[in-house]
This record gives C-alpha cells, structure tokens and sequence, in this order.
C-alpha cells in the first residue's frame, strides 16, 4: 500500500540532496502527522545546526527543490521551520483504489525475510490455565500472525513446562488413582487443578508418597520407559485441554508447536559443560553460576546466573540457555521473542547476557522479551475470585460470552436470528471483547478487567469494531451485491470520503511498525482509527442513496476496502468478525 510518509521521505530526501549536496541526501526527512495539514517534514530544525542557518530558511530552500508533482497538492512552512504537506485527493484516490484491487491491500512482503522464534502461552503440563496465561497467549498470537503476514518464517514455540520435579509426585498420584482414570475421563485428573492440589497435599502431608515421588522423579530423569510412559499420559491430558482453551481463543497453536521444557533435557549437561569450558561459568557456594558484568544487588555484590544448583539438578536458566543455543546453532534463527510477563525482566536480562558472552547471541540474533503486565481487577489490584484465589481462564471466558450475549440482547439488530446463529455470533463477541481489551493495550502496561467496559458495543472495543464490519455487510446485502463486486473507480468529494481513504493507506505502514517492535497494540488502535473514520464517513455520506452512480460506485468501493482492512487487521489480532450481528 503507497505509504504517503514513506513517498513523502523520498521526495524531501531528494530535495534535500539536490539542495545542500549528496551528503545530506541520507537524512530522516522527519515525516510526522500535522494538525495543519496531512503531514509535516520537521527536517529543518535538526539540519539548520549543521549548516548553521536559520531553520525557516532551511525549510524555504527545501521546498524550493521538492518535486510535489502527482502527489501534493499544498506546501506551506510555518512556525520556525515546519513543512506542511498537503497530499492531493487524486493521489490519495489513486493509492485507495491500489489498495483495493490488492489481494493483500497493497501491503508489501518484507525484502529480507528472517526465521523468528515467537515463545508464547507456555502453561505447565497437569496445572490449567489462568487469567496469567491470557495475555502472554493472544499477544504472541498476534505478533506470530502479524510477522507471517509481513512474510517472515515464523516459528510458534508453545514451551510448555512439562520437566521437573513436581511430576514425581504427579505421576504417583495417577498411579495411586489408577493410570486409567485419565482414559476413563475422571474429573480428578481432568480437573488439572484439583488434581494439582491433591498431589502436593499428599506429597507435603505423606512421608511415604514424598519418598516414592523423589524415586519417580530419578526414573523420569534417567529415563526410564515405564516413567516416561506415565509421563506422556499426564502430557496428553494436557494437550486435550490446551487445545480446547486454545480453540476457543482462535490461538493458531497446534500440537506441532508444543516444545516443552523436556525437549531440551538432553541438551543441558553439553550447555553446561560448554559454559565450564569457555569458564563462564564457576563454582559458587556449591552451586555453578555464571556472572554477567553489569548485574549486582543492592550491596554491590555480583549476581550470578545459577546453571546448576548445589544438588546437581538443573533449573529455568540452564533450560533457556539450552534453549537458545539450540535455536542459534541448530533452528538458524535471526530473532527470538519471548512473550513473558514482565516480572521475568531481569531472568531474561541475565540469561541473554550469559548468551552473548557463550558467543551463542552475536550482532545476528537477536533476543528480546517482549515483557506483559499484570491484569488487574476493577479494585486495581491483581485479578483474583472473590474468595482470593486465581481466575482460571476458561471461567473468565464463559462469563465473557454470557456477558456478550446479555449485551448482544439489548442492542438492535436489522434482521432476526435463529439460536444458533445468535450463539456462533455471540461467542464471538465475547471472546473477541476480551482479546481485543487486551491487545488495545501496550503488552508492557497493567491494564483493568472491566466485563462491562470491554463488551460495550460503543467506544474503543472489539465489540465495535466487529459491528463496523458487521455494518458494511449490511449495507452490500442490502444493495444486491458483493464486495468484490465493488470496483469503484474511488473518488473523494466529501472531507469524511477522503480522511478514510487517507486512512486506509497507513496499514501498512503500522503493520511494520507492529511487526518491527512486536507491539499488536498499534494494528488495535489503529483498526479502531480505521472503523472510527468509517463511522463519521458512514453518518455523512449515503452509499446505495448516494445522489449518482459514480458517486455510489466509489462510496462501495471505499466500503469495501474498508471492510477488507477491518477483516484483515482483526485477524491479525485474532479478532472474529461475525457476518452478522
């Protein structure tokens, strides 16, 4: 899709160059929105230092040499040394129109595609999932679903916590049940939960099943096969409620990506070695730890990275050191984004560090933890039940649809529907709600739960925007058509005509950005922008009454462009939109 930022760069560059010389022909133009006009080149104020000029004369010698032709039709520099640019409604018409008879909205693949590794989800093995696991899960979906549209090889990574000590004495308490109880479906191992709790009750109230559990947990790190075969049970009822959690989310995580911590258990001891060797690593109070520069607590001491504790048993560290030196050197890859919450911070600071050091994270790869905050309840403080416990996730999104269709109820809808549509139509609303919610919001940032909040069908939220779409459906069936059948030629009269089309042709240029920083939350806001403009653009401008043909052959086709942006851009975000509501 013609970026005007990107266009306009290139023209301000060209006139920089031809106006102070080849040298200068490099420089950030400085594009920028403007309350003046569409955008604003701030080149001046920076340039006018090294030449040693005034910055409006800067900004008049540049705009002297800009080539405007096709593309603007008003330049203006004001202030000290702002230039306004205007863009002309037949180029904005033009790129609208591209847009449209694009099957990917004119948005280009990325020129150097890389092999990212996107880590996210990650729940542990026999525990269910909580309100904890909600973000970490949709905004790595998200990232992962908007790099492989921008053309990257994306890599899901669910690294699931299926290792350690704990399945001692989970597999013991499948046995003290019958290891067929999983087969038979009963709810004490189906209920994670419960069946979580049991074992630790039993293991810190019994001396003899803590006894049996630390033998079990020896077999499972030896490997021997009627262990692991236990173990693969647990792993497999596991699997059955992910995927049922993951299917109701819309999460494109499948089995396949499901790489847990077990995986790597043979590659520990070569990782540790390897850091003994290169001496990274050293023996401290009993335990081997490695001290990246630049990490000390609060008396000054260093921190050490712990790569084995004093028992000899591993932990998360060596598993992530593990694990990136076998994406480095065996998966190839060019970046890794771990999708953790932001507590993590500082595990992830240090692991990379050791990483960098070990020569297994060079100039090449890139690391980086795309660090998610805390949800909070409406009492601001970290979402919990009532009674103070966690919220498991699949009770948060039943009460979700049970809202959404409470809502869905009170609201108009132009045409009847039959139970079953209302109930596809409504768990759609209510998972969407709580997704988009959550990606609305910079993943660094805590953010407040609010059912009633995020299920409006007014303001910023899924709802809304699933509505917008929802809307322009409405409209083609209305008159007959499809949108494909909406070819245009596009045209702009009206003001709220063109601040669409203007709007339109900046999806590209926010999906790179989201893409570049692995932040959804500008595709999210700017969906939003995108059915906000439609709205206005909507109340003023009739589209099957517009007052000729030609004007209703562009107002459809701007309806369908739009459309295919929403649809595209939700998604990205893993937002349904319904046909229908």
């Amino acid at each position: 899709m013609p970026d005007p930022q990107l266009v306009l760069a290139a023209r301000v560059q060209e006139a920089l160059s031809a106006a102070f010389g080849p040298s200068y022909a490099d420089a950030d133009p400085v594009i920028r929105p403007s309350q003046f006009a569409d955008l604003q080149a701030n080149v001046a104020l920076p340039l006018a230092k090294k030449l040693g000029r005034r910055p409006r004369e800067v900004a008049e010698e540049i705009v002297k040499n800009l080539d405007t032709a096709g593309i603007v039709s008003d330049v203006e520099v004001s202030g000290p040394g702002f230039i306004n640019l205007t863009l002309s409604d037949a180029w904005i018409a033009g790129a609208a129109q591209q847009a449209l008879e694009d099957e990917r909205l004119a948005v280009p693949v990325v020129e150097k595609p890389q092999k990212v590794v996107v880590e996210y989800s990650s729940p542990n093995v026999a525990k269910e999932m909580h309100v904890g696991h909600l973000r970490t899960t949709i905004v790595g979906d998200a990232i992962a679903r908007i790099l492989a549209f921008l053309g990257h090889d994306v890599v899901r990574d669910n690294h699931v916590g299926d290792w350690g000590t704990p399945f001692g004495m989970l597999i013991e308490h499948l046995l003290d049940l019958g290891e067929d109880a999983a087969e038979r479906g009963d709810s004490s191992v189906s209920d994670l939960t419960a069946f979580y709790q049991a074992a630790r009750e039993k293991f810190e109230s019994d001396e003899a099943f803590a006894d049996r559990s630390r033998r079990r947990v020896v077999a499972l790190q030896a490997g021997d096969p009627e262990t692991l075969r236990l173990w693969n049970v647990l792993v497999d009822v596991s699997k059955q409620y992910f995927n049922a959690v993951y299917g109701r989310l819309g999460v494109t995580l499948t089995d396949d990506d499901i790489r847990g911590e077990s995986f790597y258990n043979d590659l520990l001891a070569p990782t540790v070695q390897e850091l003994e060797d290169k001496g990274i690593a050293v023996v401290s109070d009993g335990a081997l730890c490695a001290f990246p520069p630049g990490f000390t607590g609060r008396e000054g001491e260093p921190l050490p990275v712990i790569i084995r504790k004093s028992d000899g048993g591993y932990n998360y560290s060596t598993t992530d050191l593990a694990t990136i030196r076998y994406r480095v050197d065996t998966e190839h890859v060019d970046r890794m984004i771990y999708v953790v919450g932001a507590p993590q911070s500082l595990h992830f600071e240090m692991v990379f560090a050791v990483a960098r050091t070990a020569g297994w994270l060079g100039d090449e790869v890139k690391a980086e933890h795309a660090k998610i905050g805390n949800v909070l309840g409406t009492d601001g403080k970290i979402l919990r039940t009532r009674a103070g416990g966690t919220v498991k996730l699949s009770e948060l999104l039943d009460e979700a649809v049970e809202r959404a269709g409470a809502a869905f109820d009170e609201i108009q809808h132009d045409e009847p529907f039959d139970d079953a549509t209302r109930a596809r139509i409504v768990q759609a609303v209510g998972i969407g709600a709580v997704k988009y919610a959550d990606l609305s919001v910079a993943l660094d940032s805590e953010y407040v739960f609010d059912f009633d909040r995020m299920i409006s069908f007014h303001g910023k939220t899924g709802p809304y925007l699933q509505y917008a779409a929802a809307r322009i459906r409405s409209i083609f069936r209305k008159g007959g058509l499809s949108p494909e059948d909406a070819t245009g030629p596009i045209t702009l009269g009206h003001p709220a005509e063109r601040a669409l089309a203007l709007e339109l042709l900046g999806f590209g240029a926010v999906l790179k950005q989201a893409g570049d920083t692995a932040e959804p939350h500008r595709l999210a806001n700017y969906v939003y922008a995108v059915a906000d403009a439609y709205t206005t653009f909507y109340e003023n401008c009739p589209v099957l009454k517009a007052p000729d043909e030609a004007t209703k052959a562009s107002r459809l086709a701007l309806c369908a462009a739009t459309l295919r942006t929403l649809i595209t851009g939700l998604d990205l975000l893993g937002v349904p939109t319904p046909e229908r509501m």
